[in-house]
């Protein structure tokens, strides 16, 4: 049980209020700016799908103004080198020595914009990063910021001249979220928002309230690694992960439908994001909602489909729900 009441958190109030703030920037993306925070929270990498235009660069710039840490952001393109995102050793003749130029990785946080147009070897120095948190430039490792965290972007629409990710690099991500187009309320406020800053050149003003600290991010991380969930809770969230490895149990359909289930980081990343999730929303108890409404988002890059279930235009999110209707809710 968190050993502070929710309701007289200092921190909780913080981000409550870099999410309202947040969230008046970042019209009609409400799922995203939740999910970020989330990730915040959790210690993990997120991954966005959504076409052009719907503010994935803005969402993580005014995440980073509203707290103490530094944004960079990186356009993925086929002619990308390793070097341009780790740094590289310049030799500098006044001190007839190598010296260590630090790349955009050494940031809090990365924008790793159309991840999946760049080659193979530059989505592994990126997973070195995501993984161990650190980065090695020939036989010297550095180690990253203790805040870090990766949003990589794709876009659904054009896969021309793209390198899918490979498998072990989408375990790496916390979550992979999907984000649609804003209702027409929303993309009214969005022009309304637009012409403001045009008239006036705003930018994310922060000045009402202190930016949060990085040491109030790490105390936020333990007050919800300490917040209580059930053991028949935790029994289902296992039950969900576990189901994906072995879905015959739930029906020969849903067998036939999947190659290669979730891993174990899978359970690991629902039960820091469900944690997260109840926390947020001010909650000193997860709920069997929060667990179902993060599956989406922690197992669809996780879970490998079969030939019989693409030719039958089964989605990996119909087998999540198909998977969660069948399982019993304690």
């Amino acid at each position: 049980m968190s050993k502070t009441p929710l309701s007289k958190s200092p921190i909780l109030s913080e981000l409550q209020q870099l999410k309202a703030y947040i969230s008046e920037q970042i019209i009609g993306q409400e799922i995203l700016v939740e999910r970020m925070l989330i990730a915040l929270l959790a210690d993990g990498h997120i991954l966005v799908e959504g076409a052009p235009g719907l503010a994935k660069t803005r969402a993580i710039n005014v995440l980073s103004k509203g707290i103490e840490a530094n944004f960079h952001r990186v356009q993925f393109t086929p002619d990308l080198l390793p070097a341009d995102l780790t740094g590289t050793e310049i030799y500098r003749p006044q001190q007839a020595a190598f010296e260590f130029q630090k790349g955009p990785l050494f940031h809090n946080l990365i924008l790793a914009d159309e991840i999946n147009r760049s080659p193979a070897k530059v989505q592994a120095a990126l997973l070195e990063a995501m993984a161990e948190r650190q980065i090695t430039v020939g036989s010297t490792t550095y180690p990253l910021p203790p805040l870090f965290m990766v949003m990589a972007t794709q876009n659904p629409i054009e896969q021309e001249g793209t390198y899918p990710l490979p498998e072990a690099q989408l375990d790496r991500f916390l979550l992979h979220i999907k984000i649609g187009y804003p209702d027409p309320e929303h993309e009214k406020a969005i022009l309304q928002l637009a012409r403001n800053e045009a008239k006036n050149s705003f930018t994310a003003d922060f000045a009402h309230f202190d930016r949060i600290s990085q040491d109030s991010i790490f105390q936020a991380r333990s007050e919800v690694l300490e917040l209580y969930m059930a053991d028949n809770l935790q029994d289902y969230l296992l039950q969900i992960v576990l189901a994906t490895r072995n879905p015959k149990v739930y029906g020969e359909d849903l067998a036939s439908w999947l190659q290669y289930g979730a891993s174990p980081r899978a359970s690991i990343a629902l039960d820091r994001c469900a944690r997260a999730k109840a926390w947020l929303q001010q909650r000193d108890f997860v709920s069997p909602e929060d667990i179902q409404d993060l599956a989406y988002d922690v197992l669809r890059h996780r879970l490998i489909l079969s030939y019989e279930a693409e030719a039958e235009g089964i989605t990996t999110d119909y087998f999540i729900k198909q998977l969660i209707a069948r399982i019993a809710v304690p």
